[in-house]
This record gives C-alpha cells, structure tokens and sequence, in this order.
C-alpha cells in the first residue's frame, strides 16, 4: 500500500471507530447488552468490509487503472453478496438486537464514506505526470 492509501484508511477507520463506540453506548441504553452486541457486530462489518475494499484496490492500481476500476466493481459486488447472505442467516438471530446491527451498520458507513471523500479531497496526488513525454510535441 502507498503512504497516501494508508492515510486515507486511518482517516476514515478513526472516525468510524469513534461513532461505532458511541453507537454501542447509545445501543446499551437502548436495547441492553444485545444491542452492544449488535452495534459492535455492525461496527466490526463496516470496518472489514471498507478496509479490504481499500487495501484490494490499492494493489490493483499499481498494476493498472483497468486492474483498480476492476478490483472497486468486484469488491463492491462481493461485499453486497455477504451483506446479503449475513441478513438471511443472521435475520432472525436472537444473539444480538438487529435493530441496532442495522442502525451501526448504516450509520458507519456513512462515517466512513465521509471520512474517506475528505480524505481523498485532503490527499495532494498529482493525477497528471509533469515530466511526460508527449510524441510529436517537439523533442528538445
């Protein structure tokens, strides 16, 4: 991973770890131990998911562009896969309260998507080469 992926990562894992935290506590008092439980799982989700998806598509851009755009569809389709089989085996699961599961599902990702656009916003990459050879633009 490049310094500037590792940054963007610890940008967005900071703030979503702080939400999920007080997500728990609110969880706590509003639902009990399970719903620590379910926030915690949510929590836990959220960070996986977001962290891998980072980590796999910052290999495949130092392979190429075709290889990052390619990593972000399929990570994304991998990721709304086991979101989905996680809700149909866990849908009716009595271990945790799925109400707060949902909620810290939600609203740390929504942290973290935030927190990962101004990271990016923040990150000062250039996107074009200055010291590019251009053909037929007159060799000096």
């Amino acid at each position: 991973m490049q310094a500037n992926d590792v940054r963007v990562l610890k940008s967005a894992a900071l703030p979503t770890l702080v939400v999920g935290a007080v997500a728990a506590i609110v969880a706590f008092f509003l639902a009990g131990g399970k719903g620590v439980i379910g926030a915690l799982v949510g929590l836990a989700l959220v960070g996986v998911f977001f962290s891998i998806s980072v980590v796999v598509v910052s290999y495949a851009a130092r392979i190429s562009p075709q290889m990052m755009a390619a990593a972000a569809m399929v990570s994304y389709l991998v990721k709304v896969v086991v979101i989905m089989v996680m809700l149909s085996t866990f849908g009716d699961t009595t271990v945790w309260n799925p109400r707060a599961f949902a909620w810290s599902v939600v609203i740390c990702t929504i942290v973290w998507t935030a927190a990962e656009v101004r990271a990016f916003v923040k990150t000062k990459m250039l996107y074009v080469d200055p010291d590019a050879k251009v053909p037929g633009q007159g060799d000096s």
